[in-house]
C-alpha cells in the first residue's frame, strides 16, 4: 500500500511556495494551489468575504497535502488505477486536472482497449489499466510518462508563452519536462540532443 499523503508532500515540494506569473493560466498559485481551486472550493482564509491573492498566500504546506489527498487523489478516484500509475496520474492530476486522466485514456485507447476519453476514472478505465499493468507495469507507467511529456510539448507548440516551462533560458529541459521523466525509467529520458531536436522550432 502506497502512501499517498507522502506522494503529495513530494508534490508540494516540486510545486514550491508562493507565484505570481502573468504567463502562467493558473493565475495566482501556493504550494501549487490555484486561486481558482481556492475559490471553488470556497476557502476564504482570511475570512473578508473573498478569496484572492491573500488567502492563497496563506495556505500552508499542510493544507496544501490535504486538498491534494482530498480533491487531486480520493474524489477522482486515482486509488482505483494500478498502483505504478498513481503517483504519475496523481502529480499529473494536480498539474492539470482531469487532463491527467483523459492523457491515460487516450494512451489506453492506443493500446487497444475500448475507453471512453472523458477524464474520469470508472470501471471502464480502471480495468484497462489493470489490465495493461498485467501485461506490463513498468511498460504501462513509462508510456504514461512519455505521454504525459508528449502534452507538455504540444502545449510549448502552441502557446509561446508556455515554452519557458518545458525549457530554461539556457536551452535544457524546463520543469515541465524534468516532471514527467521522474516518473519514468532513465531510458527513456530525453537526452540533451534528442530534446534540443524537439524544441529547435520554438527558435
Amino acid at each position: 500500500m502506497q502512501d499517498i499523503k507522502a506522494i503529495a508532500e513530494e508534490i508540494v515540494a516540486r510545486e514550491g511556495g508562493f507565484v505570481n506569473d502573468p504567463d502562467d493560466p493558473g493565475g495566482v498559485t501556493n504550494h501549487g494551489v490555484t486561486i481558482g481551486t481556492m475559490r471553488r472550493l470556497g476557502l476564504d482564509l482570511t475570512g473578508d468575504g473573498r478569496v484572492d491573492a491573500q488567502d492563497v498566500a496563506r495556505i500552508s504546506q499542510a493544507q496544501a497535502v490535504d486538498l491534494y489527498v482530498k480533491y487531486y487523489f480520493d474524489q477522482p478516484r486515482l486509488g482505483a488505477l494500478p498502483d505504478i500509475l498513481q503517483p504519475s496520474v496523481f502529480d499529473m492530476y494536480v498539474n492539470a486536472g482531469d487532463n491527467a486522466v483523459r492523457i491515460l485514456q487516450r494512451l489506453l485507447c492506443q493500446m487497444g482497449y475500448a475507453v471512453d476519453v472523458d477524464g474520469r476514472i470508472g470501471p471502464q478505465t480502471s480495468g484497462a489499466a489493470r489490465k495493461a499493468a498485467e501485461v506490463g507495469r513498468v511498460a504501462l507507467r513509462d508510456a504514461y510518462g512519455v505521454a504525459r511529456r508528449n502534452y507538455y510539448f504540444a502545449i510549448a507548440d502552441r502557446r509561446p508563452a508556455s515554452r519557458k516551462y518545458a525549457r530554461t533560458r539556457r536551452g535544457g529541459k524546463g520543469g515541465w519536462i524534468t516532471r514527467a521523466e521522474a516518473f519514468m525509467s532513465p531510458t527513456y529520458h530525453l537526452s540533451q540532443q534528442e530534446f534540443d531536436a524537439r524544441v529547435t522550432s520554438w527558435g
